[in-house]
C-alpha cells in the first residue's frame, strides 16, 4: 500500500468491485455535437500534454488570469531551476510568446505546459520544450477542442472553481491532487481521450466529491452532479449524487480515502484482500 500519495497515484493501487464503485452504465451520456470525426485524425504532441493544454487554455479563456491558470507549469519550473537557473528565462520568453500572433503564440502555451510534468511526475518527465512544436493539424485540434470546452461550461456552467484542491479534506492516505472544474451543481473532470470512460476515471470524481465535502471549500455542498467532459469525443458522463449508493460512498471514504479507517483497512483494499 502507498501511503501518503496523490488521487491518481491512490485510484491506480485501489482493487475495486467488478465494475468499479460507479459504473460506466449507471451514467448518463449526453452527446454535444461533432466529436472526433470533426477532428485531424494525427497530432504530434503526447496525448497527456493534449489534456494539460486544453484544460489550461479554457481555464484562462473563462476567466482565470494567466499565471493561476498555468500554476502547475510554473511549479515545475522552479523545480528545474534549482538544477539550472536557465530555466527561469527560458519560461519567462515563452510566457511573453503567448502575445505573438495566435499560432505562435498557441505554440508558446503549449510548450509551458511542458514544466507541469515536473511538478506531478519528477524531473524525468520533462521532454525539453524546444522538441515539442505542435503541427498545424494539432494547433487546430487544439482550438476546436477549447472551443467545445468554453460551450461546454457556457451551456452546464458558470463554473465556480478550477484548478481546485482539498485543504482540510486530504488524509494520512491522499494528501495532495486537484481537480479540474466545479459549475453550480457539477464537479467535472475533463479527459481528451480516444478511449471510453473507466472505473479509474469514475472513482477519481467520486474521491474529489467527498474529499470536497470534508474539505474548507463550501462550494461542494451544492454539488448535484459528478461528471467527465470530454471535449474530443464532446460528450457528457455524469451521474446524480443521490443515485450513488451510501454504501459505495461508505467504503470509498474509509476504505480509500482513509476516514477514520484503520492502516489494515486502507492495505486490505489496495491489495483486494
Amino acid at each position: 500500500m502507498g501511503r501518503g500519495c496523490t488521487v491518481t497515484q491512490r485510484v491506480r493501487e485501489v482493487s475495486q468491485p467488478y465494475g468499479g464503485y460507479i459504473r460506466r452504465r449507471d451514467m448518463e451520456v449526453i452527446p454535444l455535437g461533432h466529436g472526433m470525426e470533426a477532428l485531424h485524425p494525427e497530432e504530434n504532441i503526447s496525448p497527456s500534454l493534449m489534456g494539460v493544454v486544453v484544460d489550461y487554455l479554457t481555464r484562462c479563456y473563462t476567466g482565470t488570469p494567466l499565471t493561476k491558470a498555468l500554476d502547475t507549469s510554473i511549479k515545475g519550473m522552479l523545480i528545474l531551476n534549482r538544477w539550472n537557473p536557465e530555466f527561469s528565462d527560458k519560461f519567462k520568453t515563452l510566457l511573453n510568446g503567448i502575445k505573438e500572433p495566435i499560432d505562435e503564440g498557441l505554440t508558446n502555451f503549449v510548450k509551458l505546459c511542458c514544466f507541469d510534468a515536473v511538478y506531478r511526475a519528477g524531473i524525468m518527465a520533462y521532454r525539453p520544450v524546444e522538441e515539442v512544436n505542435p503541427d498545424q493539424d494539432t494547433l487546430e485540434n487544439i482550438k476546436i477542442m477549447v472551443g467545445r470546452s468554453i460551450k461546454f461550461l457556457e451551456e452546464y456552467g458558470p463554473k465556480t472553481l478550477d484548478g481546485f484542491t482539498f485543504e482540510g479534506g486530504y488524509t494520512d492516505v491522499i494528501v495532495a491532487g486537484d481537480g479540474d472544474y466545479l459549475t453550480n451543481d457539477g464537479l467535472w473532470d475533463f479527459k481528451v481521450s480516444k478511449q471510453r470512460v473507466d472505473k479509474d476515471q469514475t472513482l477519481q470524481i467520486l474521491i474529489y466529491w467527498r474529499m470536497g465535502l470534508h474539505s474548507i471549500h463550501p462550494e461542494f455542498r451544492k454539488i448535484k452532479y459528478l461528471g467527465i467532459f470530454n471535449p474530443r469525443k464532446n460528450e457528457i458522463h455524469r451521474i446524480a449524487v443521490e443515485d450513488i449508493p451510501q454504501d459505495v460512498i461508505d467504503t470509498v471514504e474509509r476504505d480509500v480515502i482513509g476516514y477514520g479507517a484503520s492502516v489494515q483497512q486502507v492495505a486490505e483494499v489496495a491489495h483486494g484482500e
